[in-house]
């Protein structure tokens, strides 16, 4: 863990990432404590800009407190996009690592079904699976997982055909170990690497694909979310900048520090660049 932690802050942008994501983590686990009440509750005069009428960040047209809904909000971006990125990196493994290890039909088959869901445009497959079903967390985790695990498997795949040759496999057969333990204990925990680095950069992109579906209305209307409060504002932009403006920087700031975090990751972990330094 030490030797690790010794390459990861080599890359100060990485190490500035995760204290960034640590202090939004921060935020969200306190909410409560920071704005106990409703973040829909309408707190005081709408349109209100910021530092004005006790707002710290303003007030949007029904008087919703910008500051109390980004913090609450921040709490549904990181759970959805942990989620999210949960499921699709284990549809990932299973695909990819049966296509792998088998191969021939069913890896012909297998990278067929991911090649369908890698040609149909990912955010509009994602608005169509939330609209076909009621719009809530739950539908919002499953179009971002469906729209995300190609990735993965193809991933896992490469992987899995580079080791499954090598002689502490082959060693594997000859005890008589079967496929499925093989696989989950002896081959799994080699691809790890590469697929914590692209499992913390799909975090990133299920919050921006949230955000988006929640600024089309798509979102759960009952839950704050930083892309309901863009959409909630949007029309209203050049009289009530701020609306938008800081659940959207909310928004950058937060895919910016786990992009950075991840390139860390792969600084890291990655086996070649750690022959290099």
């Amino acid at each position: 863990m030490s030797t690790f932690w010794q390459r990861y802050k080599r890359n100060r942008s990485a190490v500035f990432g995760l204290f960034v994501i640590l202090l939004v983590i921060l935020m969200a686990s306190t909410a409560d404590l920071l704005y106990a009440f409703d973040p829909f509750r309408l707190a005081g005069k709408p349109l209100s800009g910021p530092g004005l009428n006790g707002f710290l960040l303003g007030s949007d047209s029904l008087g919703r407190d910008v500051a109390a809904g980004i913090v609450h909000g921040a709490k549904t971006s990181l759970l959805i996009g942990l989620i999210a990125t949960l499921v699709a990196v284990f549809i990932g493994i299973v695909f990819g690592a049966f296509s792998g290890y088998y191969g021939g039909r069913l890896d012909d088959f297998l990278m067929r079904i991911t090649e369908i869901f890698q040609t149909i445009p990912s955010f509009i497959f994602a608005i169509l699976l939330v609209a076909i079903m009621k719009p809530s967390i739950v539908s919002i985790v499953i179009a971002i997982a469906v729209v995300s695990w190609p990735g993965v498997a193809r991933l896992v795949r490469g992987e899995f055909l580079a080791l499954k040759n090598r002689e502490f496999v082959q060693a594997c057969h000859t005890l008589g170990m079967s496929d499925l333990r093989i696989m989950l204990r002896e081959i799994l925990p080699n691809c790890m690497s590469p697929i914590i680095v692209i499992g913390s950069l799909m975090v990133a992109t299920a919050i921006l694909i949230e955000s988006g579906l929640a600024f089309l209305g798509l979102g759960d209307p009952n839950i704050m979310s930083w892309g309901f409060q863009i959409g909630a504002g949007r029309t209203m932009l050049r009289s009530a900048w701020w609306v938008c403006t800081f659940p959207g920087v909310a928004i950058l700031i937060t895919v910016l520090a786990i992009n950075l975090v991840g390139e860390g990751l792969n600084d890291a972990l990655n086996p070649r660049l750690r022959e290099r330094n």
